[in-house]
């Protein structure tokens, strides 16, 4: 098992519900895969440096866990998949 850092943005068209419900797939995909979330913090809406989308601000999250390597292909698959999602960056620790 890996220690990570996951830093997403999702998008600012989403609504609250729709938000806490991307924070919760995601965060137990990781608890159901056997791994551990450490923390999570929810940044809040922030502006873009540039437009992404079509959009000037998205909402931050980051994440850290620890999982097995083989988790983030997954993770990344569904995030492709996920309407809001904007962008993602993993960092391993």
């Amino acid at each position: 098992m890996n220690k990570y850092e996951l830093l997403y943005i999702i998008s600012s068209a989403a609504e609250e519900e729709a938000r806490e419900a991307i924070i919760k797939k995601f965060s137990d995909m990781i608890v159901a895969d056997g791994g551990v979330v450490e923390s999570i913090e929810k940044i809040g809406m922030k502006k873009f440096a540039y437009p992404i989308q079509d959009r000037t601000e998205g909402f931050y999250v980051l994440m850290n866990f620890e999982s097995n390597p083989a988790l983030l292909r997954e993770m990344e698959k569904q995030m492709a998949l996920t309407e809001h999602f904007v962008r993602k960056m993993f960092i391993k620790k």
